[in-house]
C-alpha cells in the first residue's frame, strides 16, 4: 500500500508591515515558488504562484503589482483577535 505523498512547504523569507504579512514559500516537493499576501486589515488573502521567467524576489517585493496584472482574485481570511 502507498503512502500518500505529504507536500513539505518551505518559507524562505517572510516580511510584516501595516497589517500586510507576505511570506516567499517553496514546495519541496515539485520546487514551486509561491507568494502568500494577507492583509489583517481587509481581512483579504491570495498567492500568487511564481510563474516560468518571474523573478521570486520580485513578485515578494511587488505582489500587489503581480495580482493586479493577472487580476488576481483576493479571498476573505478568519481573522482570530486576542484580547
Amino acid at each position: 500500500m502507498n503512502q500518500p505523498r505529504t507536500h513539505t512547504t518551505r518559507e524562505l523569507d517572510r516580511r510584516t508591515g501595516d497589517g500586510i504579512d507576505v511570506r516567499l514559500l517553496w514546495c519541496q516537493n515539485d520546487g514551486h515558488v509561491t507568494v502568500a499576501v494577507t492583509d489583517t486589515k481587509t481581512g483579504q488573502a491570495f498567492e500568487l504562484p511564481v510563474r516560468d521567467g518571474e523573478r521570486a524576489l520580485e513578485v515578494f517585493h511587488h505582489p500587489y503589482a503581480y495580482a493586479a496584472r493577472r487580476q488576481h482574485r483576493r479571498v476573505p481570511i478568519a481573522v482570530s483577535h486576542s484580547s
